[in-house]
């Protein structure tokens, strides 16, 4: 029979139990020498009910205080004694088993017996936290092992996530600027790039990802939404997203103004010449079982140019009066929501959406765009991340989440052993992700459809892995679905806030060191980790262009040069980096 893991003496052993509650632990320390040894975060274990069974607990906060005890009636300060009290508060976070039926040396979460009042508490450290580390490697299945980095407390001991439990129950990565999202990201996705067939969209907002889809090495592939100076452009990895994947709500909100006495008509009469235009497609396919079942949001092609000329024909429309010929019914009444379409088509910076490719009106080319972003062929790695650079910051919600609710759709309505799952990673949440009361109705469509997926894509394998800086500002129905986070420094006290709320009470002792983790540590909380604890990160291969500027030594090494200033203005004029070189 193979012995437990842990030898535990007198040498590590702490104290005894003087208070207990649902999830903490207060430990009055007898061994003065060990004091020097503990600290924030160790670990340490506590004899059970059973011989067999160890509390497994991590310390949040040690405490000295000074004992006087009078020694006779007449006060005087030589005459009194110092002592000290010594005490220990612990987060239970579960239970070691040396023996639990035919299996040896099992370690999971959650306690079912609490300790007893003068139960013995033990430092785990040593070699003791070796094998307990060995242990908690072995609990995870090879094929499932994520490797992130090692334990703050134990450098030599790795740090292993459940790669099905972390990607499978939605995941966020939450820290402020500089703290070393971006690196965390790359890390995983380096380590997902290992497997066969990963498949993880990452929605890129500022482009910075870019590096991990260049060289021999590169790990993904590379799209980006076209911008205004790639229109003509042959580049087959430029994504258009023609206005005809949007639905009804979609395209409204981004030109209907809800203040306009005439918006019931406007958004009516849309409503009507669009379900018309998709009839007349369908028809021209000869497609009868979509014909007989289609709706009004569904991604069928048209000619934008025609729905203008439908809305327009409306505008100026007359009809027969008891008199002669009278305005119509909706004449003059929709110019405002022509003019305010017309405007959008015409500008190039929204060209991707209005303007696109001639080739993306075809009805089968939905078939060609869906299998480049989740299907895999010789020149598709299964990482892909869509640069948002370029995208006009009141239209991105509805970009991001147009594009959410195709891929999701698309999953939905497949067959249940056909689907491969995926996960889509949304950079800087926050941009288009925020708390509903916040929102405005460009914002409150993306909503709805990320909202959904994070309540209900698990089913049909489909997760969401968010990242952000300000987790105050996100989506808190959004978060509340993430049963994992890895949380790098935040100094912020709302987003500390909101971090403390998502996890459990008893590890909101565990996030107080959320304001003072270095670069690149985290706190890594959830089911895809047996043992919440400090990470310390390991370094990508291939570094995201996120860097933070060396200002002081920048001032003291370039000068600002007129030529790239004239560059940059050109380029802001042409909204494209036309003078890049």
């Amino acid at each position: 029979m193979e012995k437990t893991i842990f030898n535990l003496t007198s040498d590590n052993k702490v104290g005894r139990v003087i208070g207990v509650d649902t999830s903490n632990i207060i430990v009055n320390v007898d061994n003065s020498e060990i004091m020097t040894k503990l600290s924030i975060g160790h670990i340490m274990a506590v004899k059970g009910n059973f011989e067999h069974e160890l509390l497994i607990c991590l310390i949040e906060k040690v405490t000295r205080s000074q004992l006087d005890m009078l020694v006779m009636d007449e006060i005087e300060e030589e005459d009194m004694e110092t002592s000290t009290n010594d005490l220990i508060r612990a987060t239970l976070i579960g239970t070691f088993k040396s023996v639990d039926g035919t299996k040896r040396n099992l370690f999971k979460r959650g306690v079912n017996l609490f300790p007893n009042v003068d139960s013995e508490c033990y430092l785990v450290n040593g070699e003791n936290l070796q094998r307990f580390m060995n242990i908690l490697d072995n609990e995870v299945k090879k094929s499932q092992k994520l490797i992130v980095g090692n334990f703050a407390n134990d450098t030599n001991s790795q740090a292993i996530l459940d790669g099905d439990k972390l990607f499978q129950r939605h995941a966020s990565v939450l820290g402020s600027t500089g703290s070393g999202k971006s690196w965390c990201v790359a890390t995983i996705l380096e380590k997902a790039s290992e497997l066969r067939y990963p498949n993880i969209i990452v929605f890129d907002m500022h482009g910075e990802y870019a590096s991990l889809t260049k060289g021999e090495s590169k790990i993904a592939k590379g799209f980006k939404i076209a911008g205004a100076g790639d229109l003509d452009s042959e580049d087959t990895n430029l994504i258009y997203l023609p206005f005809w994947m949007l639905n009804r709500e979609e395209i409204l909100s981004t030109i209907l103004d809800r203040s306009d006495s005439n918006a019931p008509n406007q958004a009516s009469r849309f409503t009507a010449h669009l379900k018309t235009l998709k009839m007349t497609s369908v028809e021209d396919q000869n497609d009868e079982s979509v014909k007989r079942s289609f709706t009004v949001d569904s991604p069928i092609p048209y000619s934008i140019l025609d729905l203008i000329a439908l809305l327009k024909e409306d505008d100026i429309g007359m009809k027969q009066g008891a008199k002669g010929m009278v305005k119509g019914d909706w004449n003059g009444k929709l110019t405002r929501f022509i003019s305010r379409l017309e405007t959008k088509v015409e500008d190039k910076r929204y060209a991707f959406l209005y303007n696109p490719r001639e080739e993306c009106n075809n009805y089968n080319w939905l078939n060609t765009f869906i299998s480049k972003l989740l299907s895999m062929n010789e020149d598709s790695k299964g990482i892909k991340i869509i640069d948002f650079s370029e995208v006009p910051s009141d239209i991105l919600p509805v970009v991001t989440g147009t594009l959410a609710r195709i891929l999701y759709d698309v999953q939905f309505w497949m067959k249940n052993d056909k689907r491969t799952p995926f996960t889509l990673l949304c950079d800087e949440a926050h941009l288009y992700l925020p708390v509903k009361d916040n929102a405005d109705s460009v914002q409150k469509q993306a909503l709805y459809n990320f909202e959904r997926i994070a309540k209900e894509g698990r089913k049909y394998g489909v997760s969401l892995f968010v990242v952000s800086q300000r987790p105050s500002d996100v989506s808190r129905t959004i978060l509340s679905q993430c049963n994992n986070f890895v949380v790098l420094r935040l100094t912020n006290d709302r987003d500390q806030n909101v971090v403390k709320n998502l996890v459990p009470d008893s590890l909101k002792g565990v996030t107080d060191c959320l304001p003072i983790l270095d670069v690149g540590e985290a706190l890594i909380l959830g089911d895809a980790i047996l043992l919440p604890n400090r990470i310390k990160l390991k370094e990508p291969k291939l570094k995201p262009e996120s860097n933070t500027v060396d200002f002081w030594s920048k001032w003291n090494e370039i000068e600002p040069e007129q030529a790239e200033l004239v560059k940059a203005i050109r380029n802001m004029r042409a909204q494209s980096r036309i003078d890049s070189k």
